[in-house]
């Protein structure tokens, strides 16, 4: 059985019709991959006008929120490692998006924040979320739904792999 001819025959929140299955269509993990790139691909046209890769995007997001805020604090908001945001950085900081520092108080740490002409592309910017529902024919509401559905996910993913096995 495949996730569309399933879809909606759970006989409870417990069921696991699937649970041992080694077909692709049941695997939760390839369904998430699958979505995770349509929606990356959605976003690429939007984002090519404001010259941003998807994952630049995300950094932008985070600082057009928060301000001015260590790197550690933008591998945290981010879910990511150093290694992969430090080539963010750089490239953003290149294309005079992002200015980097070291803090006066803390010569370790660096500090990011967004330049005028960053700021700048956050208007445009503003027009990629709606844009997306429109594309995706998603309704505020489904949207919502999905994204808490997904961050429960999250949580309860990232605890199962702290728990030794």
């Amino acid at each position: 059985m495949t996730h569309q001819e399933d879809a909606g025959s759970d006989s409870g929140p417990d069921a696991r019709p699937d649970a041992g299955s080694l077909l692709l269509d049941d695997q939760l993990c390839f369904a998430l991959y699958a979505a995770q790139r349509a929606v990356t691909a959605a976003y690429r046209p939007l984002l090519d006008e404001l010259g941003l890769t998807y994952p630049q995007y995300l950094v932008l997001l985070v600082l057009w929120e928060r301000g001015e805020i260590t790197v550690k604090e933008l591998t945290e908001a981010l879910r990511l490692d150093y290694g992969t945001v430090s080539p963010l950085l750089k490239r953003l900081h290149s294309a005079g998006l992002v200015r980097r520092e070291r803090s006066a108080r803390d010569e370790r740490s660096v500090l990011i924040a967004v330049t005028g002409r960053g700021e700048a592309l956050r208007e445009r910017a503003a027009r990629v979320p709606g844009a997306l529902l429109t594309a995706t024919g998603l309704g505020t509401t489904e949207i919502a739904r999905l994204r808490e559905e997904l961050w429960l996910l999250a949580q309860r993913a990232h605890g199962a792999a702290e728990r030794p096995h």
